[in-house]
């Protein structure tokens, strides 16, 4: 009986001692795979604005700076107000990022305002709705519905 006690607080600390002291690959994989404002390449993702897709230059700065806003805030979805989302009342054309997360199509559409920008990212059936700060992603949109 105090073979098995011994034993299992041995194993138990074992495995504390592992969750407690991950190499940092392995703690940015775990952040990586639950974080709600994902990084995005320039090789895998596709940027249109008003159905035109931009390419080169702009797209890379479109992608830098989605990669740079400052994430403010989760918004929670209801079940069935994902259209309100996705096609809000008040929004101008959004900026559409098409890419691939893995094995999953991501759409992801980006609505700029005069305070901040919406993001929406849609795989499949699942949308996610947050809220970011980006001065160069509000300026682009205020020119572009100015124009």
């Amino acid at each position: 009986m105090t073979w098995i006690a011994v034993v299992s607080i041995v194993v138990i600390s074992l495995i504390k001692i592992l969750l407690t002291c991950l190499p940092t690959g392995a703690v940015e994989w775990i952040l990586r795979k639950f974080e709600t404002h994902s990084k995005l390449s320039d090789a895998s993702a596709a940027v249109s604005l008003g159905g035109k897709r931009l390419e080169g230059e702009d797209k890379r700065r479109v992608i830098d700076d989605f990669n740079d806003a400052v994430f403010i805030e989760r918004h929670y979805i209801y079940p069935g107000d994902e259209e309100r989302y996705l096609h809000p009342q008040n929004g101008a054309d959004p900026l559409v990022i098409k890419t691939r997360k893995g094995k999953k199509d991501v759409t992801v559409f980006v609505y700029s305002y005069e305070d901040h920008v919406d993001v929406v990212k849609q795989q499949k059936k699942k949308v996610v709705a947050y809220s970011v700060l980006s001065d160069s992603l509000q300026k682009r949109s205020m020119a572009a519905a100015g124009s």
